[in-house]
């Protein structure tokens, strides 16, 4: 009773024959190649890429002069206090 007789394992055969088939079964197969390659050519693209300019943090943004008509936050806190 402990181990799985040759009955046990052909009844088993036949539910995963059922299920995923010869043409399912190869379909599957070549769906998990094509996310591999897709993977593959992603990481290779990545590296590819040149690198952006970091972006300046927004400390150093406030200091800048505000387009006309426009007052940044800081000015805005000033004319009210």
């Amino acid at each position: 009773m402990g181990s799985l007789s040759i009955w046990h394992w052909l009844v088993v055969g036949i539910i995963v024959m059922l299920l995923f088939g010869k043409g399912r079964f190869s379909d599957m197969m070549g769906d998990v190649a094509k996310g591999i390659k897709s993977f593959k050519k992603g990481m290779t693209e990545e590296d590819e890429t040149p690198v952006a300019k970091p972006v300046q943090p927004a400390s150093q943004i406030e200091g800048q002069a505000a387009p006309t008509g426009t007052a940044t936050p800081a000015q805005e806190e000033q004319k009210q206090g």
